[in-house]
């Protein structure tokens, strides 16, 4: 997948409003694969919404999302299962990890379904992140921060073409924020791929393309 186009997208719910201000909703925009996009909106305006939309988990809009042209509406199920598989990865501000799975666990699940990443490679990462003590800890013992860190590591362990991440960093330091923009950087490098990243306020520090304002 070389791009995402968002013709004239808008919120179902935002529909009866007057006047909307946003460089994304009602507008024309294209995503391409290879550039880096920073999202910025207050909380409240559809951030995760839209990140849902272009998902495919929710079709509550107006306007039309096309894949290299191709209107997202039109996708089979087999269709989402490929592109999630291969082309798009997310990373939700919810996380959706399982909560009764250990970290390594939540991270196989996913690598079990794509093969993308060896066990070897996965184990650096959780050294990286400074989690490797929490290997083999249940998520619900670990603190947000730790459990973003764990699904960074599940939305890379995928190829892909975009990759998008809600609000990745709202509770980690730094120094951690740093070490996820690297990794993230070096990951999409190697795959030509686009990164989208929301954020009402705190943001990965990367070389941004293009930043807009919901």
């Amino acid at each position: 997948m070389n791009s995402i186009e968002l013709q004239q997208i808008l919120p179902v719910v935002f529909a009866g409003r007057d006047s909307i201000q946003s460089d994304v909703w009602h507008q024309g925009l294209t995503l391409k694969r290879g550039e880096v996009y920073l999202v910025e909106a207050a909380s409240g305006t559809g951030k995760s919404s839209l990140c849902s939309y272009i998902y495919g988990y929710r079709d509550d809009y107006q306007g039309i999302i096309c894949f290299d042209g191709k209107n997202i509406r039109h996708l089979s199920v087999d269709n989402w299962v490929d592109i999630r598989k291969r082309s798009v990865s997310m990373l939700f501000q919810e996380l959706r990890l399982f909560t009764e799975l250990t970290a390594w666990e939540n991270v196989q699940l996913k690598n079990s379904l794509t093969g993308f990443k060896s066990r070897k490679e996965i184990r650096l990462w959780f050294e990286r992140f400074g989690i490797a003590d929490k290997w083999d800890t249940p998520i619900a013992k670990m603190s947000f921060g730790q459990q973003q860190r764990v699904a960074l590591i599940r939305a890379l362990c995928q190829p892909f073409d975009f990759i998008f991440l809600d609000e990745p960093i709202s509770h980690l330091d730094a120094e951690n924020g740093w070490i996820m923009s690297q990794v993230l950087t070096e990951e999409a490098g190697k795959q030509g791929a686009g990164i989208v990243v929301t954020s009402i306020g705190k943001h990965l520090e990367l070389d941004y393309t293009k930043i807009w304002r919901l």
